[in-house]
């Protein structure tokens, strides 16, 4: 069961125990729906304060650093890139910025406007314009114009207009890297969220037992048996896959094993054998995940199992200890802190 151990993410940490194992499932849900919920419409400091809790209950919660060093540095190092891609991406505004006006008008040179040219029209010979003289076409005094053109210009680029405020849109901007406000707030949200939506499903399934998660959810799904929905069956069908994810894993690293014992030559045999061998593994791999379960089929048959509700297994008693009420009334701390200032502005 290499396979099974080495998996980064979705694993269940049995030693050792910590405070966030003692916790009952039910409450350690719903603080997963709020770390899920909580980063909508939020703003940057809650987000980065979400990260920073998660953080802070993996080190409080004394996980090995085996453990989280696997799934949270990964994790981490994923979200960095992600938030540096995103920075010096284009911020998706086709926008040119300029200068505000300048503290004093009075120093502020303008130059002449310039009188709109009206169109003339071409004789009937030459409507085109083709056999006129291209020296007409040219004004009068060339020298005067150009010399206009060329003070305009001067005067432009002499104009250095100051600022009010220290306001900047564009932050860095070397060569073809450029960082504006909305590419690094949109890294940061980016980042954030990713981090949070799969840090906190990875540590919920770290420290909470597949049994406690199905009977958390039993428990809390309970009032909607009033609407005459199979409750109990959802929960069984949940229980059974979850025990059937390390069989299907087990087949797979079985089937990698015996695929790399038998030392094939891959560039011999080409594409086309290689997709037909694969194709046969595959076709192996189906068959012994339908043999896994017809025998759990059978075996259920044969201990007389017909229906949930008449051959229940209450694996853990779910009770809130005094630890589950704290971390109740900090849930209602962090989303009142949430509701007050995390809004987006």
């Amino acid at each position: 069961m290499d396979l099974l151990r080495s998996l980064p993410l979705g694993l269940y940490l049995e030693q050792p125990i910590t405070w966030l194992h003692s916790l009952d499932a039910r409450v350690k849900l719903i603080w997963l729906l709020s770390f899920l919920l909580a980063p909508l419409l939020g703003n940057i400091p809650c987000r980065i304060a979400l990260v920073g809790l998660l953080i802070f209950l993996t080190f409080t919660a004394l996980i090995p650093m085996r453990v989280w060093r696997q799934q949270m540095g990964w994790l981490l190092i994923f979200s960095i890139m992600v938030f540096f891609i995103t920075a010096i991406a284009p911020d998706g505004l086709a926008i040119e910025h300029q200068r505000r006006l300048p503290a004093s008008e009075i120093t502020f040179v303008t130059t002449a406007p310039t009188q709109p040219t009206t169109a003339t029209r071409q004789p009937w010979y030459d409507p085109f314009g083709w056999f006129t003289n291209s020296e007409a076409k040219q004004p009068k005094d060339g020298t005067d114009a150009t010399k206009k053109t060329d003070k305009n210009q001067e005067l432009s680029s002499e104009i250095d207009l100051p600022q009010p405020t220290d306001y900047r849109y564009v932050i860095f901007d070397r060569g073809p890297v450029k960082i504006t406000r909305r590419s690094l707030d949109l890294g940061i949200r980016v980042s954030t969220l990713l981090f949070t939506l799969i840090y906190s499903t990875n540590l919920y399934l770290l420290t909470t037992a597949p049994e406690e998660i199905t009977a958390g959810l039993e428990d809390l799904m309970s009032p909607l048996q009033r609407f005459k929905l199979p409750v109990t069956e959802i929960t069984l069908t949940l229980t059974l896959s979850l025990r059937f994810i390390p069989l299907v894993l087990e087949e797979v690293q079985n089937l990698i094993r015996a695929v790399s014992t038998r030392a094939i030559n891959w560039k011999k045999l080409g594409w086309r054998r290689s997709v037909k061998v694969w194709l046969t593994v595959v076709e192996r791999l189906l068959e012994n995940l339908l043999l896994r379960a017809s025998q759990i089929a059978n075996s259920m048959q044969v201990r007389g199992f017909t229906s949930p509700n008449e051959h229940r297994v209450q694996w853990h008693q779910l009770r809130l200890k005094r630890v589950d009420w704290l971390a109740v009334a900090g849930l209602f701390l962090l989303w009142g802190l949430r509701l007050t200032w995390g809004w987006q502005a």
